[in-house]
């Protein structure tokens, strides 16, 4: 019996009762634990219920809930059949919510709730809760196509709702303010919610026209005000950028170390036109190298407090959406006098280190400079001079040739550093979406990482682990990038899925290490089990997040880490620069220590909220032209493999990384059956067998831009391999799924989203919804690099 699993079964034995008291032998009966180590462990645990003040004793000497204790608070995620769940805990699973009981929350809403019924410790059923308030509404807004029908019910007009999660929704405008016109796209507050008197209906006022549902690039715009992202700078902002000059003075190199001796070059897509780091690597006499990276000064120009430290601030992040960059700065500054522009001189923050052959930092300095950029290299140029020995490209930089090639060697070693730690390698296919002049894609691309990709994430992991360790071994206050260790109830549920394809892994997953998950993907890489074990690994990581904490990374295995190295899109760097001019100016002591100390964690959540903020955006561009594109493919036929399995159905990925669903109701050659255990879909007579990473033959059936919503159908189900995974038994009458629990209700109590496409592909009650945030790699982000925030040119 493990502990922490019986005192959240107590716990969540008394919320189901939140009045009645009870003795030991009450719960005991009621869990199904007996005998007197039973009996012992309870008592313990109803110690430490008390000790965190959840439980009272009362003076017969019963235990009761206490009344603080009873309400919960939690994020209400929202299914299109009325039932929901709330997400209250970081470990524990979801609290189902009947429709009855949903107090017709938003999804997104934060929620008072009380638990109603606990979760049964003899099956995977969570606990079942009862809104009892919304706290705070996570929809302010709504962005839609202005239209006017027959069904206004008295009201000016609807605005047609295209977010998924509203899908279910009508929304009325008042004829007060403002009175768009047919076609118009416009933003309108919210002014009342769903209630009783309309269950399914939102009423507001109509506020600002966007534009019109024909313009080009639309789409994209609605999605950016749906997410409340600020789309234009505000003129005195803008005024402050303008007054800054577009050169660097004398005045402003005085302090800083010259640097404009040595080959510096950046390297970067094509398209990208804010350069904010570059990098230089010589080889020592002692047979180390040294390594300079060098990035843009942001905080030099982006003074504490300013107008656009506060709109920086406020954005968070720059935000890379398909056709367009929003940038958390000005242009002025973030393509301008920020960039590290070739051959211009340019005010930099600078941290060199010399690399052992073993790839260790054993020496470093962290100092303002002032630098001129020698060659604004390409990743496609380095990659012709490294991989392919293009001649004419090697001819055209013969004098950085030698550079580039211990560039490569360095990379090498880093690389073979990171790995003996146990860094953890997922391979994620990229995917560049092209649009044509009027926004619309016409095609998708997948992009291959070169050994030029790799080896500047390589330099820009090494500068921001030995940023990050500097500052926490001088005991300063700090903003780092922290992804925790896994929780061990997870990693253990992960490892007992491994025990499926004969994988034991040695180790103690409430000890778990990276260099255990790297073998677990070293095991398995080449087999076809690989693609649903990684799928499965990824589950069960955290969400990268920052904070002022040093908790270290764990998929890079690194005991410290920070964001350094991208100022220019990212607040957090902006402010860890100038944390390093601070600490330079006024010294590390007692004074300086509390300048900070008190605003750091603020900053770092709020940081993390901008940055998920901008990833969910992103992904409901990229779904959204994805959809657009397949639009153009109706009834043509592709070979996909499958990327997810579910209850309702299978999720299919293109080799061109367009993901859709084959529905269960679709796949009428048998009844099929959902293994969980095997994460896989077993036909009943045919025993035909559907699992992560199996290649099928898919036709697409239909496409719903607005929802990004793919369907396809199978092309020839009887070529698929079957097995003998269903388990046995006598009667099927309560096995298989067509699109769900019949009831309406989940089989299991997990937030799966029974049978529509706003299902989390990752999994049953995943709290860690977007890959990007566990596992994402160096330091950069090149403009053309806008559908994507999986891919690893960007920081962990």
């Amino acid at each position: 019996m493990e502990d922490n699993k019986l005192k959240q079964q107590i716990e969540d034995l008394l919320r189901a009762n939140p009045t009645k008291r009870f003795r030991v032998e009450d719960v005991s009966d009621a869990l199904g634990y007996h005998g007197s180590a039973a009996f012992k462990l309870i008592v313990q645990e109803f110690a430490r219920l008390e000790r965190e003040k959840i439980v009272t004793v009362t003076g017969d000497g019963e235990f009761q809930l206490d009344e603080k204790a009873r309400v919960l608070t939690g994020i209400f995620h929202a299914n299109d059949k009325g039932f929901g769940f709330v997400a209250y805990d970081d470990e524990l699973p979801d609290a189902y919510i009947a429709p009855d009981n949903t107090m017709m929350a938003l999804n997104g809403d934060e929620v008072s709730m009380e638990i109603v019924r606990p979760a049964d410790p003899r099956s995977d059923k969570g606990p079942e809760g009862k809104v009892t308030a919304i706290t705070e509404h996570h929809y302010t807004h709504v962005v839609g196509g202005f239209l006017q029908t027959e069904d206004d019910m008295g009201y000016y007009g609807q605005v047609r709702l295209t977010d998924k999660k509203l899908s279910r929704y009508k929304f009325y405008v008042v004829d007060t303010g403002l009175k768009p016109t047919p076609g118009e796209v416009v933003t309108a507050e919210i002014t009342e919610y769903p209630n009783a008197d309309h269950p399914l209906a939102m009423v507001g006022i109509a506020k600002q026209v966007i534009g019109s549902v024909d313009d080009p690039g639309i789409d994209i715009l609605q999605i950016v005000y749906a997410h409340d992202i600020p789309s234009e700078f505000p003129e005195d902002v803008l005024q402050e950028a303008d007054a800054i000059p577009d050169h660097v003075t004398e005045a402003e190199m005085a302090g800083r170390e010259d640097i404009t001796d040595q080959d510096l070059v950046t390297i970067d897509g094509e398209s990208s036109k804010d350069l904010d780091d570059a990098v230089t690597v010589w080889k020592l006499d002692n047979g180390n190298y040294h390594l300079g990276v060098h990035i843009a000064d942001v905080s030099h120009y982006v003074k504490e407090g300013s107008l656009l430290d506060q709109e920086a601030y406020k954005r968070g992040t720059s935000v890379y959406l398909t056709d367009r960059v929003i940038p958390m700065l000005p242009r002025r500054l973030s393509n301008g006098i920020c960039s590290l522009n070739e051959g211009v001189l340019r005010l930099c923050m600078s941290c060199e280190m010399e690399i052992d052959q073993e790839g260790n930092v054993v020496k470093h300095r962290i100092h303002p400079s002032v630098m001129k950029s020698t060659a604004r290299m390409t990743y496609t140029n380095v990659n012709k001079i490294l991989e392919a020995h293009d001649e004419a490209t090697r001819n055209e930089y013969d004098r950085l040739v030698p550079m580039f090639e211990n560039m490569a060697d360095l990379h090498k070693i880093l690389y073979k550093h990171r790995k003996r730690r146990g860094a953890i390698d997922f391979d994620d296919h990229e995917a560049e979406i092209i649009v044509d002049e009027s926004g619309h894609a016409i095609d998708i691309q997948l992009r291959v990482r070169g050994l030029a990709e790799r080896m500047i994430e390589s330099f820009m992991l090494a500068a921001n682990e030995t940023v990050a360790e500097h500052y926490n071994k001088a005991k300063a206050p700090f903003i780092y990038r922290v992804h925790e260790t896994p929780d061990g109830e997870r990693v253990k549920n992960f490892f007992e899925f491994l025990t499926a394809f004969g994988i034991n892994v040695k180790g103690d997953p409430d000890h778990l290490r990276p260099k255990m998950l790297q073998n677990v993907l070293k095991s398995v890489a080449g087999k076809p089990e690989e693609a649903v074990v990684s799928v499965m690994m990824l589950r069960s990581l955290k969400q990268a997040k920052y904070t002022d904490q040093s908790l270290g990374h764990f998929g890079l295995g690194a005991e410290y880490y920070t964001h350094f190295t991208s100022p220019i899109r990212r607040y957090p760097d902006t402010m860890v620069h100038r944390l390093i001019h601070y600490y330079e100016d006024h010294g590390i002591n007692a004074e300086s220590k509390a300048r900070y100390a008190d605003l750091l964690e603020e900053i770092g959540v709020h940081s993390s909220e901008m940055e998920r903020r901008a990833i969910d955006a992103e992904r409901d561009t990229d779904s959204m032209k994805k959809a657009e594109y397949m639009a153009d493919h109706l009834g043509e036929e592709f070979e996909a493999t499958v990327s997810s399995v579910m209850k309702f159905g299978m999720f299919i990925e293109l080799p061109n990384t367009v993901e859709g669903l084959i529905h269960i109701s679709r796949m009428q050659d048998d009844y099929y059956e959902y293994v969980e255990k095997y994460l896989a879909l077993v036909g009943r007579k045919t025993h035909r067998t559907y699992r992560i990473g199996q290649a099928v033959k898919v036709k697409v059936v239909n496409v719903d831009k607005e929802q990004s919503q793919i369907d396809f159908d199978l092309v020839d189900p009887k070529t698929a391999p079957v097995s003998d995974l269903l388990p046995k038994r006598e009667h099927h009458s309560n096995y298989g799924n067509r699109g769900g629990n019949r009831n309406g209700r989940p089989n299991d109590h997990r937030r799966s989203q029974n049978g529509n496409h706003n299902g989390n592909r990752n999994g049953n009650n995943n709290r860690n919804r977007n890959r990007n945030s566990n596992q994402n790699g160096g330091g950069r982000r090149s403009q053309s690099q806008s559908n994507n925030r999986q891919n690893r040119t960007q920081n962990r």
